[in-house]
């Protein structure tokens, strides 16, 4: 009897020690799973930071000198911070201040609380940067940017235009007006805009949820069918789809464009202003590629922009225009203040 009873006190200390053991190596694997996933930022850009800033924390890089000129620079969708891999650089070595802030629901950038509704409204987004800016303490700054960052840079020269130095602006003025948008366009022109009516629908939000790797990159090649991007240079940017909120921000953005979803009534006084479609008076420079067909030649929104103007145009070139043509790009940035 005495025994199987020291038997069985050895055999359930040994049992002990094998399920701890099973444990440490089950918590070592999940650890390292989420370490596989962690944000890696190319070192063009920067040192990667995090700064509480209104409702986000925003993950943000930096580079150059503290008391360079700031420069921020947005990024679109479904594109992120990589973008700028090359800008940033040409920036620095001018003496420039330059953050590249990733927008809500991408990369680093996540949400203080998780009762804060995932909206992908305009207003919402500006109001983002500005709150970014307050955060640092920026008093004004150069803001750049293309597809959601040229709009949201768009808007907030509109609405907050002591906040900017100077605006550069791909594809000019976007400022989303909500009743315009209900009216349809020609036939070719609502082909452009398959995708915005695939998320309208629940299969839509499905769809984009389960396959956001191979659809974003579906985008990447139709917005710009003569840049030979490789895996790497995709995947260095598909690792910010990862984030939590990135679905739920993307769906709602297009779904509110189109009048399917609300926005938040805290933001309908600036909606209302922006509704007008009010002139920017900041110095400004847009910028025209492939991507924008018929409007390449900037007409049909020169006379939104009342302060000092310039119109660029860039030929064999597609959307993503800082990452296809970044001296370009630069260029505008390092310009946009002495036109």
């Amino acid at each position: 009897m005495k025994t199987t009873q020291i038997n069985k006190n050895s055999f359930n200390k040994r049992a002990s020690k094998m399920l701890l053991i099973a444990a440490l190596f089950f918590a070592m694997t999940i650890v390292n799973a989420q370490a596989t996933k962690q944000i890696t930022t190319a070192s063009t850009l920067g040192t990667l930071k995090q700064i509480n800033a209104g409702l986000l924390n925003v993950g943000y890089t930096e580079a150059g000198p503290s008391t360079g000129t700031p420069v921020i620079l947005l990024h679109g969708w479904p594109y992120d911070i990589h973008s700028y891999n090359e800008v940033v650089p040409i920036l620095v070595s001018k003496g420039y201040r330059v953050l590249t802030p990733y927008l809500r629901g991408s990369g680093t950038t996540t949400f203080l609380s998780k009762d804060t509704f995932r909206n992908g409204q305009q207003a919402a987004l500006a109001s983002d940067i500005i709150a970014f800016m307050d955060a640092l303490k920026i008093d004004k700054a150069i803001i750049g940017g293309f597809d959601w960052g040229a709009r949201t840079a768009v808007v907030m020269a509109a609405l907050w235009p002591e906040r900017l130095n100077g605006l550069v602006s791909v594809s000019g003025y976007l400022v989303v007006n909500l009743e315009a948008n209900l009216k349809p366009l020609t036939p070719q022109a609502e082909l452009g805009w398959w995708y915005q009516y695939y998320f309208a629908t629940e299969r839509g939000k499905l769809g984009y949820s389960q396959n956001t790797y191979e659809f974003n990159k579906l985008i990447w090649k139709i917005a710009s069918p003569l840049w030979n991007f490789d895996k790497t240079t995709y995947d260095q940017t598909a690792q910010s789809f990862d984030n939590p909120d990135h679905v739920a921000i993307v769906i709602h953005n297009y779904r509110w464009r189109q009048s399917l979803e609300p926005g938040e009534s805290k933001y309908d006084s600036l909606e209302k202003k922006l509704a007008a479609r009010p002139a920017i008076k900041v110095p400004t420079i847009t910028i025209a590629s492939d991507f924008d067909g018929a409007f390449t030649d900037g007409k049909a929104y020169a006379n939104k922009f009342t302060g000092k103007y310039e119109h660029r145009i860039l030929k064999g070139i597609g959307h993503n225009v800082p990452q296809e043509d970044p001296k370009a790009f630069a260029q505008a940035i390092i310009d946009v203040t002495k036109i």
